[in-house]
């Protein structure tokens, strides 16, 4: 701590604040007193100074204050090695989150297919996507009528999409083996369609057949689980609406 009895208070101010007398100094804390009352606590105004201006090494002789930097692990002394582990219930979660979006089913749809699967004989898990793939807009985009799951819920909510004959316009109607899933009569030569159709392998699926001169497939029976080409670990769906 140092004491400094001022004679010449112009002088000392300006050589406080504007010259190079102080430099040496760490002014961790100071209190001037004369006619009025001065204090200096030594900390950083980060708010009166620009980016640009804002030396910390110069101005502390520390270089950057610490705790102005965020840094991006927890802290502690193993803050920076230790790796956030996801949770049972996250990786199951996950897992229910990539069935949606991969069939486009929302959460209260999701949760009456996953009811019908259990109270339905089997293993849960596999006639959940059973169910899944026996949607009308998956079936339409099996059959390579569509190039995506979304193309083909548009195709048959814009009825252009028959079964057995007849337009059915709801993208979750559960078609059932046997039925024939065709394209409209006046919707045949939709170019989306012709492009999608082009070059579209339909022996890849066993459990659906395609007749290219009517332009329409049947649904021979219900894939089994290993014919199903989706990554999904069902067992975890069943495993987090099962707690």
């Amino acid at each position: 701590m140092v004491a400094l009895k001022v004679e010449e208070q112009k002088a000392f101010t300006e050589g406080l604040f504007i010259g190079e007398i102080f430099d040496k100094f760490l002014v961790r804390e100071a209190e001037i007193v004369t006619w009025n009352r001065f204090s200096i606590d030594g900390k950083i105004r980060q708010g009166y100074f620009s980016e640009e201006g804002l030396d910390l090494t110069l101005i502390t002789g520390f270089g950057a204050d610490k705790v102005l930097s965020k840094k991006n692990y927890p802290p502690g002394q193993h803050g920076n090695s230790r790796k956030r582990k996801t949770s049972e219930y996250g990786i199951q979660l996950r897992e229910k989150q990539k069935a949606k979006y991969t069939y486009g089913v929302l959460e209260k749809q999701f949760r009456n297919l996953f009811e019908k699967a259990s109270r339905s004989k089997g293993i849960t898990g596999e006639v959940l996507l059973q169910l899944l793939e026996g949607r009308l807009d998956n079936v339409v985009y099996r059959l390579g009528i569509a190039p995506t799951r979304a193309a083909a819920r548009q195709l048959v909510s814009h009825r252009h999409i028959t079964v057995d004959g007849s337009v059915v316009n709801i993208p979750s109607y559960s078609v059932k083996p046997g039925q024939v899933i065709g394209v409209r009569e006046k919707s045949k030569s939709m170019e989306v369609i012709a492009d999608a159709l082009s070059g579209f392998n339909h022996s890849k699926y066993p459990w659906i057949e395609w007749d290219q001169s009517s332009m329409s497939g049947k649904l021979l029976h219900l894939p089994e689980r290993a014919d199903i080409p989706e990554n999904i670990k069902e067992h975890l769906i069943v495993e987090l609406y099962s707690k």
